[in-house]
This record gives structure tokens, C-alpha cells and sequence, in this order.
């Protein structure tokens, strides 16, 4: 049941509650919170309820166009492996691929300026509901969870600005005057103090349920989630190995396979809300906020001769060949109609659609495509499968490969396996490795488990180290030093790669600012 949209028909804006005809409508830019507009529990609420639909979660879900994907489809174009078709207009793509950003900051400026504005907009209304909240009548238990919530998001926003532009402005309070507009950058080392302590406090106060079973609303998991890939981020592995821990014993599972086909696990998790393994998910719903282009980005143009339910269709997140053979041959997910598929044939029509490369099955939504023309599908942020990849990684960057990490990664592999290899013994041969190549084996099923997920820029930032994909031999995948590496279309990465520019608009509004090594000033 979509819970939280339905709460959030009424709006919340940057100046705070009041009423408004269109989902979510924006305030401008110069608004400011104010504490007159936290006198109720429904104005508190409203605000909160806001930070569901705005900033970097929109970053990762977002599909308001169909010739670019949301912002996080973006960056992994930085490894060359993925690519968007359409990238002739969509120049930021083009740049991200050939590694050009620097000569080209003016025109990736405008993509900047939205990654910005939005969190930093989230940021104000929970810096606001953060201040307020104690103000407001109404029962500890609402006001503790409503606290948690916005610090959950506080911390969400600043862990998503800081991991693309490094050092930012970090206000704690709201908006609510002329005053201290205009914040020089703080150090990446104190931004992170200030999200890890939001999350702490975020696991400490919000419920122990899942978050369908919560009203569609973040929990304790959500927020350990999180933590732990804050934690990761920062190279915290044992920090990262305990806190993950709360979400291995959650009532959250891997979902199970029904068969090694239609109803396999990946089919279930691309068409199904409310499975167990989904620990946090962006909401969608058909008449409040549909999904909008994520059903064409599946296939490409040619398949508008196929469907007549949408005008356009564009691969705006696919991968090369090249990244492809990531997958041995006996995994299920590269199997046709897992995450990938190559050909379609339209049950009402007959018409067929086949590509040379790959389509993104795992975006297919059959009642969308040929029934509806909107997308009501939720897309996860955070699954399961994250969690034991997380557990297994962290308790071997800190502890060494031990009986419970393998555990962990088994699963994930023994769900893969077409061959009917039990998890135990996976397990067995995994505690055969060394630590580094664990690890490594870790990484490599985070590309295979999550190619359409977006992870896999931030795990190249995490690690420093860039995965070179044999194009011989399937499933085997060596790691180089980010920096100095080629990627896949054979640009070489430089350290001013590894951040993203401030956006130039930002700063002619703010003189306190300095920009990214190697980005144009101007």
C-alpha cells in the first residue's frame, strides 16, 4: 500500500506547511524556513513527510526524462562500462564517459546546480524540523520519531553532497533570516562527524520493523543501512561490521528463487513491492507520483514501433559488452530476462523488438508497457543483498575471512548459481582465499548483484581502485588503481575525476566558495 504519498498530497515547502494544488509543488529558491510554520503536529509532519520526495533520493530514483536517467545513472558513465544512447544531447553523460568534465564545466554546471539545490533544500527543511520539533506539542514517541527522521535525511543529503563534491557548507540550522547565507566549505572530515552522529541517533530512535510494515516510512534498518555505508565510505570497516549486523538479524531476508526463469528472485525483486529484502524504497504510485520514463529505459528507440504506450524510448543506462562478461557463465543473472535481455515480443501486438545490446530487463513493467503507460513499480534504495556483501566485506577488511563472511557472500553466490551449489559449500571454497582476493570477490559480486542499481562509482570512490573485466574470460575481474587507470572507453582517470565541479551559478551566488582542482572558476 503507497502509505507515504498518500500523507504527502498535502505539501510541505522550504518555508514550511500549506496546502497546494500540484504533487509537491516548489517554493522558490530564495525562501526561507521559518519556525511560524511549526506550531501543529500536521505542520511538523508535513515538513518531514516533504523529505521523502526531495533531494538525493530523487538523485537515485529519479526518471523525469527520457533521454537521461537520474543522477547517480550519471556518474557510473565515468567507468565507461555503462553508457546512454542518447548522449549526443545529453552531453553531461558524453563528458562523464571521455573523462572531459574539466574543459567542460560550464555545460556540466546546470546537472551540478540540481544536485545541489535539492539537497541542500532537503537539508533546510530538516535543519528546521530538527530545531522546532521540541517546540511543538505533541507526544514524545511522534516527536522522537519525527527527530529521527529528519536527521536521518539530514544526514542522507550531506552523506550524498559529499561524495560527489568532497568538502561543502554545512549548516545546522534553518534558513530563517539574511544572515550567514553565504558558508564557506567544511572539511570532509567534519561533515562526515555530523552524518554519523544524525545516523546514530537515527538507529537509536526509530522502530525495529521493515519499512512496508511501517507505513512506508524509514526505520531502524534504513538508518543502519545507511551508517554502514557511511562507515564503508570512510574506510570504518569495523565500525561497518557491527553496525551492519543490526540489519543481518532484522526481520529482512534474500528473497528466494521460484524457479530459474520468470519467477526467479531478480523477477520477483523488478516486479514486486514489499518483499523482505527491500529496506528502503522510493515510492511510486499511478495517481500521485507514477514513475514516469524508468519502463522505456529497458529497451531502446526501436522498440516505439513495439509498444503504444509510450512516445519514446531510449537506453539511457546501458552497459558495453565489455561489462557483461563480468558474469561467469552459470550465473542466473545473465541469463535473458533476469537483469539483461536482447529480444521482446509484445503478447497483444506480436511485434518483436531484438537489440545487439543488451536492454535493461530489469526495468521491464509489463503492466505499464502495455497497458497503462505509468509506472507504479517503487525502486529500492537499500536491499538485503547489500547488507551480506556489506557484512562480508567488513568483517574481512577488519577481522580477516572467517567462517561468518563467507556465510555471507555464499548466499548472495548460491542464489546466482545455476548448478545447485549450496551457500555451505561456497562457503567452504571461500574461506580458501586470501584476504585480498575475498575482498576482491566481494567487490566483484557488488558489479554483478547491482549493475542497475547504480552502485558502482561510489564503490570505485570507496576503494580507490577501478575493476578491469577480462573481455576474454567470463566472470573474471582484476583491480587497478583508480587513478592512472583507463576506463572502459579509454579515458584515464586523473584525481580531479574522483570529485565533481561546484556548480558556476553557486558560485557567483556564494564568494566563499572555491572550486574542485582542474574545474573551470567561470
Amino acid at each position: 500500500m503507497k502509505r507515504i504519498l498518500t500523507m504527502v498530497v498535502t505539501c510541505a515547502s522550504l518555508i514550511g506547511f500549506s496546502a497546494c494544488s500540484d504533487f509537491l509543488d516548489e517554493e522558490p529558491k530564495s525562501s526561507l524556513t521559518s519556525g511560524a510554520f511549526y506550531k501543529t503536529e500536521a505542520q511538523v509532519l508535513a515538513n518531514v513527510n516533504y523529505l521523502y520526495r526531495t533531494g538525493a533520493s530523487t538523485k537515485l530514483t529519479g526518471a523525469g526524462s527520457a533521454y537521461i536517467g537520474p543522477f547517480a545513472s550519471v556518474t557510473g558513465n565515468l567507468t565507461g562500462y555503462f553508457t546512454n544512447s542518447y548522449e549526443g544531447q545529453e552531453l553531461v553523460c558524453k563528458y562523464s564517459r571521455e573523462l572531459t568534465r574539466q574543459q567542460n564545466t560550464m555545460t556540466v554546471s546546470s546537472t551540478m546546480d540540481g544536485v545541489w539545490d535539492d539537497c541542500y533544500k532537503a537539508i533546510n527543511v530538516a535543519n528546521g524540523a530538527i530545531k522546532h520539533i521540541p517546540e511543538v506539542s505533541m507526544s514524545e514517541s511522534v516527536a522522537n520519531q519525527l527527530m529521527a527522521e529528519a536527521k536521518f535525511f539530514r544526514a542522507f543529503n550531506y552523506f550524498n553532497l559529499v561524495k560527489i563534491f568532497g568538502p561543502v557548507p554545512m549548516p545546522t540550522e534553518p534558513y530563517e533570516s539574511m544572515d550567514n547565507l553565504y558558508l564557506e566549505r567544511t572539511s570532509t572530515e567534519q561533515v562526515y562527524a555530523l552524518i554519523e552522529s544524525d545516523l546514530k541517533d537515527a538507529v537509536n530512535a526509530l522502530p525495529a520493523t521493515t519499512f512496508y510494515n511501517n507505513g512506508n516510512r524509514v526505520t531502524k534498518y534504513v538508518a543502519a543501512m545507511a551508517l554502514t555505508s557511511v562507515y564503508m565510505q570512510e574506510g570504518k570497516y569495523a565500525e561497518a561490521a557491527s553496525t551492519v549486523k543490526t540489519v543481518i538479524d532484522s526481520p529482512h531476508s534474500l528473497t528466494a528463487n521460484g524457479d530459474l526463469s520468470m519467477n526467479s528472485a531478480y523477477n520477483k525483486i523488478r516486479s514486486t513491492d514489499g518483499l523482505d529484502e527491500s529496506i528502503w524504497a522510493y515510492e511510486f504510485d499511478d495517481a500521485i507520483s507514477n514513475g514516469g520514463w524508468w519502463p522505456t529505459y529497458a529497451f531502446n528507440s526501436s522498440a516505439t514501433a513495439v509498444f503504444g504506450t509510450y512516445s519514446i524510448f531510449e537506453r539511457v543506462y546501458g552497459p558495453i559488452d565489455r561489462f557483461l562478461n563480468v558474469y561467469e557463465s552459470n550465473d542466473l543473472r545473465i541469463q535473458p530476462n533476469q537483469f539483461f535481455h536482447w529480444n521482446y515480443t509484445n503478447p497483444n501486438t506480436g511485434k518483436t523488438w531484438s537489440s545487439e545490446q543488451a536492454g535493461c530487463w530489469f526495468w521491464y513493467d509489463e503492466d505499464a508497457l502495455l497497458n497503462t503507460g505509468r509506472s507504479t513499480k517503487d525502486k529500492d534504495l537499500y536491499r538485503y543483498a547489500e547488507a551480506l556483501l556489506d557484512a562480508a566485506e567488513s568483517i574481512a577488511q577488519s577481522q580477516g575471512v572467517t567462517a561468518e563472511a563467507a556465510g555471507y557472500l555464499a548466499q548472495i553466490k548460491a542464489r546466482a548459481n545455476m548448478e545447485g551449489k549450496s551457500a555451505e559449500a561456497i562457503a567452504t571454497d571461500l574461506q580458501a582465499l586470501s584476504q585480498q582476493a575475498f575482498i576482491e570477490e566481494c567487490w566483484t559480486e557488488r558489479l554483478r548483484e547491482f549493475p542497475l542499481e547504480f552502485k558502482i562509482w561510489d564503490d570505485c570512490l570507496r576503494t580507490k581502485k577501478f575493476p578491469v573485466i577480462s573481455t576474454t574470460e567470463k566472470g573474471r575481474v582484476t583491480y587497478v588503481d583508480l587513478v592512472g587507470a583507463q576506463n572502459a572507453s579509454g579515458a584515464t582517470f586523473k584525481s580531479s575525476d574522483l570529485l565533481w565541479p561546484i556548480s558556476l551559478n553557486e558560485m557567483q551566488r556564494n564568494p566563499n566558495l572555491t572550486q574542485n582542482d582542474g574545474y573551470q572558476l567561470n
